[in-house]
């Protein structure tokens, strides 16, 4: 499947590569923006990236409307894993990226959770009406794709209107899991990769939102022009496509892209 592993000298350095890709002959960094609903999941591609690449990565986390914010003041990132496929596509227009190289690396799930493992009973959308109910976290649609994706799932069941005195939101849809987690919120729409890594003791409850209620949350991978020359950044953009990665994109929760 990979090139042979081949060490040179008293350097020690790692010459590997993916199928089809030339070997390395040094080892490199890339600094990556990474939404935040794909950190945990960023994280746990690393180990397999770096020993089979021998580069690595830096990885800096936010909500995709921020990070898109920041690639516009000229913060250095090499490459960008947005949580929508919509800003990828507005830096290739703007000249920030790399024509060609922008693909969906990962579909993203959303689900109703609850830190309560006793919460959700029958249909999970019967939660939003339950009597008592206070606060509904959701990340901030104009921020965070999940953001979008939970309204659109409450104006598809008539709920939006009638639950804003009751929503929170989060910046990204990493603090609208901590809404919940931390019983700020008793229910919120998080990313399904965030419930799947969590301990088993720790998972409460959810209501996995069907997909017809909601469109795909595509997530796009892009070079930006400050990694152009960046061999790290390009070796990971290749890696995300391989059936290793495909493999921990399933475990966390998400759904192959292209």
């Amino acid at each position: 499947m990979f090139a042979a592993v081949l060490r040179f000298g008293r350097t020690g350095i790692v010459a590997a590569a993916l199928v089809g890709v030339p070997a390395i002959a040094s080892a490199a960094t890339a600094l990556a923006a990474v939404a935040a609903n794909f950190a945990d999941t960023a994280e746990a591609l690393l180990p397999g990236f770096r020993e089979i690449t021998g580069h690595d990565l830096q990885l800096t986390t936010g909500s995709t409307g921020k990070l898109y914010a920041q690639i516009g003041e000229g913060a250095p990132f090499d490459l960008f894993l947005s949580a929508d496929s919509r800003t990828p596509r507005r830096l290739l227009d703007e000249g920030r990226a790399v024509e060609g190289t922008g693909f969906t690396y990962a579909v993203g799930r959303l689900t109703l959770w609850s830190a309560d493992p006793d919460r959700f009973e029958g249909v999970g959308q019967e939660a939003l009406t339950a009597p008592g109910l206070r606060f509904v976290a959701i990340a901030n649609p104009d921020l965070a794709p999940y953001g979008v994706a939970a309204k659109e799932v409450l104006s598809y069941l008539g709920l939006w209107e009638a639950l804003q005195p009751k929503i929170v939101m989060g910046q990204n849809i990493g603090q609208t899991h901590s809404l919940v987690a931390t019983g700020a919120a008793e229910i919120g729409f998080v990313a399904l990769s965030a419930v799947l890594t969590l301990r088993s003791d720790e998972q409460g409850s959810r209501w996995d939102v069907p997909q017809s209620m909601y469109h795909p949350i595509q997530q796009d991978a892009v070079l930006l022009k400050a990694g152009a020359d960046n061999v790290a950044a390009r070796a990971f953009l290749d890696f995300l496509r391989t059936p290793e990665a495909r493999a921990v994109l399933a475990t966390h929760g998400y759904g192959s892209g292209t």
